[in-house]
C-alpha cells in the first residue's frame, strides 16, 4: 500500500526539481556529467497570510508559486545544461573589481526576476486564451446555423479536450521534449519508488511506476474537465461578452477545485481515488517516458537534498538499514 510522502517535482532541461515542505532542490546533469544540485527556500509569492491556506484559495495560491518556482528552475537548469559561463565572458569577470562584480550580480537578478514574471504572465496568458477563450469562440460558430448556446457549450467541451489532447500528442513527438518526459518519468518513478516503502536505490527507482495521481498532466487534464462543467453555468448569461467575461473570472476557481481534487486523491488509495485519476494518469503516458539510469540518478540527488528517506521509510514501513548491504529491506 502506497503512503504519501508530501513530495513534488518538475522535470527541466536535464535534470529534475524536487520540492518538500519549504525547501525545494533543483539536480542538473552538467556537460561533464557530473551532477549540480541546489537548494533553495521555497516562499510563496503572495507571502504567508491564512487565508491563503484555505480551501480553493490555496489551490490558486500553489499554482501561480508552481509556474513562478518552474520556470525559474527551467531557467537555471538551461543555464547548467549548456555550460554555465563562456570564456569571454568569464575573462571579462576577471577584470571587474569585487564591487563592480556585485553590482553586476545585482542588476542580472533584477533582470532575472524580470524575464521570470513576464515569463510566466505571457504562459498563463497563452494557456488561458488557447484553452478557455479560442474553443468556446470556434463553437460558437455553430450560432449562423441556429445553434443554441447549450449545443455551443457541448461542442466547446470536446473543442477545448481536442485541442488539449492534440497539444499533449504533439509535444511528446518533439525530440527535445522527450528527453525532458524521460526526466518527468525519473521524477515519478523515484516518488513512487519511496511511496511503496522501498529504499531509494537506481534499481529500485528503474522498477517503480512512471505514472503518479499528483502529477501536473493529470492537475491540467481536471482543469479540463472542471472548466467544462463549470461553464454550463453561463448558458444562462444572455450578452456574449459577459459569458466571455464570466469564463475568466471562474479561472482561478476552476484551477482551485483541480487542486482540491488532486491533493485528495493523490492522499487516497482506494478504487474511488484511482476512479478519478485513472484519465490523468493515462494523459501521463504522452507526458513521461522511460528513463535512463543515471536520470534516475539525477532524481535521487534531488530528493535526498530535501528528504529524508530513510526516517521516512523507518516512520512508514518499519524500513530497517541492513549495514554494508545495497539491497536494504523493510519489515
Amino acid at each position: 500500500m502506497k503512503k504519501p510522502s508530501n513530495i513534488g517535482g518538475q522535470a527541466v532541461m536535464e535534470g529534475i526539481m524536487m520540492r518538500h515542505k519549504d525547501k525545494y532542490a533543483v539536480g542538473v546533469r552538467r556537460p561533464d556529467q557530473g551532477i549540480e544540485v541546489k537548494i533553495e527556500d521555497y516562499k510563496s509569492v503572495f507571502g504567508k497570510s491564512e487565508i491563503l491556506k484555505k480551501p480553493i484559495i490555496r489551490g490558486v495560491v500553489s499554482f501561480i508559486d508552481s509556474l513562478v518556482v518552474g520556470t525559474k528552475c527551467l531557467m537555471y537548469s538551461a543555464e547548467i545544461a549548456a555550460d554555465e559561463e563562456d570564456e569571454d565572458e568569464a575573462k571579462k569577470n576577471e577584470q571587474l573589481s569585487e564591487e563592480e562584480l556585485a553590482r553586476k550580480k545585482r542588476k542580472e537578478d533584477k533582470m532575472f526576476k524580470v524575464l521570470l514574471y513576464v515569463t510566466v504572465a505571457i504562459s498563463v496568458l497563452i494557456s488561458v486564451g488557447a484553452f478557455m477563450f479560442l474553443p468556446y469562440f470556434l463553437a460558437s460558430l455553430i450560432r449562423k446555423v441556429g445553434a443554441s448556446e447549450v449545443l455551443v457549450t457541448v461542442l466547446e467541451a470536446f473543442v477545448k479536450l481536442a485541442l488539449f489532447m492534440l497539444y499533449m500528442y504533439l509535444i511528446s513527438r518533439t525530440k527535445d521534449i522527450q528527453r525532458t518526459f524521460m526526466y518527468h518519468g525519473a521524477e515519478h518513478k523515484c516518488i513512487n519508488c519511496v511511496e511503496s516503502g522501498m529504499p531509494l536505490t537506481v534499481e529500485n527507482v528503474m522498477k517503480s511506476s512512471r505514472q503518479h495521481k499528483r502529477c501536473g498532466t493529470s492537475f491540467l487534464f481536471l482543469v479540463m474537465f472542471v472548466s467544462i462543467i463549470l461553464h454550463f453555468v453561463f448558458v444562462f448569461v444572455p450578452v456574449y461578452w459577459g459569458r466571455l467575461l464570466g469564463r475568466l473570472l471562474m479561472v482561478p476557481v476552476v484551477a482551485g477545485i483541480s487542486f482540491e481534487i488532486i491533493q485528495w486523491a493523490g492522499r487516497k488509495d482506494n478504487k474511488f481515488a484511482d476512479i478519478v485519476s485513472k484519465p490523468g494518469m493515462a494523459m501521463q503516458k504522452l507526458t513521461t517516458k522511460e528513463p535512463t539510469a543515471d536520470m534516475a540518478e539525477v532524481a535521487i540527488k534531488a530528493v535526498e537534498a530535501v528528504f529524508d528517506w530513510k526516517n521516512y521509510l523507518k516512520e512508514e514501513f518499519g524500513y530497517v538499514e541492513t549495514e554494508g548491504a545495497d539491497s536494504d529491506e523493510t519489515k
